[in-house]
């Protein structure tokens, strides 16, 4: 059993839900041998105020209504909130997170992620863009 680990920046993404999934693929493409066909693959992002998931990759709807539905689970400028020195979307984007989490682990199969036919792997980015989303760190471990 070996290890292969890479941490790429992704793009700076606007507020919103974003299909990664090729970008993932590639990083995947160049971090493994071309013999290595079966594994896990697990992804970390780095940060608290943005999150992965997995869902639908080809109707776009599916990103806007879950962005809508999130916001208004954790909407911004409560009163009651303490946690808004970065601002008022600070503290709904780390609940947000907490919701939908940080970290997926995914099959390798014949060398590639074992995703299901309409499934993509999506960033969540939770900060409007004020200085405090921005680009992202996606550590990538491949166990194969």
């Amino acid at each position: 059993m070996s290890y292969h680990q890479t941490t790429i920046t992704l793009p700076t993404y606007a507020r919103g839900i974003h299909v990664i999934t090729p970008i993932i693929e590639e990083a995947i493409a160049q971090l493994i041998p071309s013999s290595a066909k079966a594994g896990l693959v697990h992804l970390f992002l780095q940060h608290t105020s943005a999150s992965l998931a997995i869902n639908e990759n080809a109707d776009p709807d599916v990103r806007l209504d879950t962005e809508d539905w999130l916001n208004k689970i954790a909407p911004v400028d409560q009163p009651e909130y303490r946690h808004t020195l970065e601002g008022s979307d600070d503290l709904p984007a780390h609940l947000k997170s907490i919701m939908i989490g940080v970290s997926l682990t995914i099959p390798l199969i014949d060398g590639v992620l074992g995703l299901g036919m309409w499934q993509g792997v999506y960033l969540c980015e939770h900060r409007d863009l004020k200085g405090y989303g921005g680009q992202r760190k996606l550590v990538i471990t491949v166990n194969t």
